[in-house]
């Protein structure tokens, strides 16, 4: 079965843009997006209306900066410092050009940095690469529960 890939976005045009770049590139994986932080970090610890999900981390986050609730360093400090989920990879990706974002981020462990294209062909183009790398070519650690 293949792992999911975890969308933390609360835009719902992103969030659109995004799910149709990746039925683009043909992933079979699975895309579960949820809106804000908090709700992510239910998903990813199998908590509240995720108590029953199968327990298996995602095979990457794609995480938006700026979210309600629980904003996306928060989620991304959550997920680093949980023994169960600081391995799964995580991509900041926001429109956020700000050092001091970007900085953050990777103080804080992300895997991968990228700053949403403005372009339709350009964000389809980098959500591709994106699902590609991370769902496919990218070799993720063994899963242990």
């Amino acid at each position: 079965m293949l792992r999911p890939i975890l969308l933390v976005e609360d835009n719902p045009d992103d969030i659109e843009l995004t799910l149709i770049a990746l039925e683009r590139s043909r992933l079979a994986n699975p895309v579960v997006s949820v809106r804000d932080g908090a709700e992510a970090l239910d998903f990813l610890r199998r908590e509240g209306k995720y108590a029953r999900r199968v327990e298996e981390n995602p095979a990457v986050i794609l995480l938006d900066k700026k979210l309600p609730k629980i904003d996306g360093h928060e989620v991304l400090k959550a997920v680093r410092d949980d023994e169960r989920l600081r391995r799964i990879p995580v991509v900041m990706l926001t429109s956020s050009r700000e050092e001091s974002d970007l900085l953050r981020s990777y103080d804080l462990g992300v895997n991968a940095y990228v700053v949403k294209p403005v372009e339709f062909d350009d964000f389809m183009a980098a959500i591709n690469d994106l699902g590609v790398f991370w769902a496919v070519l990218n070799e993720p650690p063994p899963y242990k529960a």
